[in-house]
């Protein structure tokens, strides 16, 4: 049979289209290459992580206590470690041994802060120590001297009272007149700091200043009784080891109970009773009405 002519010029039907193909999942190659980039940015991480806690832990101009050991000025902001508490209870007692007004602590809290964060250190720029890193080689006085902050405190009040205007002057050019520091604008910072916690160490009540510490074995009796009397007898009044080993003051006041407060882990003191009041390192000032007329008592057993 011979084809059309008609339908010979007729085109070929075309053959259907496939479907458009779905986009090409990720190959195994490029997964891979997701794959590592990941891994590479751990370590990265890692490393940033271990810089953020230790940057945390190691920030000196913000240092504080644990849960059970340190103190505060309540209602002022305030915590301190024992250590920082003891050393300036020691400056306020030799400001208040001088009859300097409280301004006087104030600027040496203040300088002392700022200086060593009030801790008496064995270290510091060129030969600096101590409680105002003074210098021995500036005129100070002795390593051992500049480390007792007794002494340290004492040549930091003689520059100051020296200073014109000083009662009433701005607190960190008074403080850097007697410093002569490289930062002489570094001491104002600590001034709110400074005046809670003087007014806290000069109060007349219980409870200005908040201590306590874990309590617990701290060594020989006697050893810590001859230091406490010692310290004591430098700091807040004239002792006496009464013969259960108990360390009174007379004419002690409500500062030198504080002082005792501050200086309490340091020696291991367990209890301190004052004008009808306890205080305890793990349960603060409790009032004892039964204390009430008996001089200072700091008891160590």
């Amino acid at each position: 049979m011979v084809s059309s002519p008609v339908a010979s010029r007729r085109p070929a039907a075309r053959a259907a289209r496939p479907p458009a193909r779905p986009p090409r999942p990720a190959t195994r190659s490029r997964r891979r290459a997701r794959r590592s980039r990941t891994r590479g940015l751990w370590p990265l991480l890692l490393v940033a992580v271990l810089i953020a806690a230790v940057a945390l832990s190691w920030r000196e101009d913000e240092v504080t206590p644990s849960v059970l050991a340190g103190c505060t000025v309540p209602g002022a902001g305030v915590t301190v470690t024992t250590e920082q508490a003891a050393a300036a209870a020691t400056i306020a007692a030799v400001a208040r041994s001088r009859g300097l007004p409280q301004r006087a602590t104030v600027i040496a809290l203040a300088t002392a802060q700022q200086e060593s964060r009030l801790r008496n250190l064995s270290y510091g720029d060129r030969d600096s120590l101590g409680l105002f890193q003074q210098r021995p080689s500036q005129g100070w006085g002795t390593e051992a001297q500049v480390q007792d902050p007794v002494y340290s405190a004492g040549k930091f009040f003689d520059g100051l009272v020296e200073v014109p205007g000083w009662e009433t002057g701005r607190l960190t050019e008074v403080a850097q007149a007697v410093q002569r520091s490289g930062f002489p604008e570094a001491y104002q910072q600590w001034e709110p700091m400074a005046s809670a916690l003087a007014g806290a160490l000069a109060a007349t009540q219980a409870g200005a200043l908040a201590c306590g510490y874990p309590p617990g074995a701290a060594g020989d009796p006697a050893a810590r009784t001859a230091a406490l009397t010692e310290t004591a007898r430098r700091e807040a009044g004239a002792p006496t080891t009464e013969a259960d080993g108990t360390v009174t003051i007379a004419g002690a006041g409500w500062p030198e109970a504080t002082w005792a407060v501050a200086h309490a882990e340091r020696f291991g003191l367990t209890r301190v009773v004052m004008d009808g009041w306890a205080w305890t390192p793990d349960g603060g000032w409790v009032s004892t009405p039964s204390a009430f007329e008996l001089p200072l008592q700091l008891r160590l057993t």
